[in-house]
């Protein structure tokens, strides 16, 4: 039986870095999350400064039989890029693909999980400094 997230792409959109192992981090994660998850496409993109950029990200996820496609921020928070930026290109795409339904998501920004993630980072600096 299919499930609801097999009509759903997911499109991971960080910044974008001039350095490729800095954008390798959100391929990393895009390869990650496809292991874990039942989403039909999972794309990555970028907000500038390397491609994938967004319209080819947006264009690679409308494909046959995806009816909703979620764009999530790999940024910490809400400023000018996600509010502004990404909501536009989500507007673009609606245009575009009238047939798709596209959500902006949260960025990763106060989520209890990153707080975890803090304090986790915090000891791996400090262990780093003791070994």
């Amino acid at each position: 039986m299919p499930t609801e997230q097999q009509s759903i792409a997911l499109l991971l959109i960080a910044h974008g870095s001039r350095r490729p192992e800095a954008n390798a981090d959100l391929v990393t994660l895009a390869t990650q999350v496809r292991e874990r998850s039942d989403f039909a496409a999972i794309e990555v993109a970028y907000l500038e400064l390397t491609e994938p950029t967004i319209p080819q990200g947006i264009a690679a996820c409308v494909q046959p039989g995806i009816e909703n496609v979620r764009l999530l921020p790999y940024f910490l928070s809400a400023g000018v890029h996600v509010i502004e930026d990404l909501e536009q290109h989500r507007q673009d795409a609606e245009k575009k693909y009238p047939h798709v339904t596209f959500e902006l998501c949260p960025p990763l920004g106060l989520h209890p999980k990153i707080i975890d993630v803090v304090l986790d980072r915090s000891e791996e600096s400090l262990a780093s400094r003791e070994t």
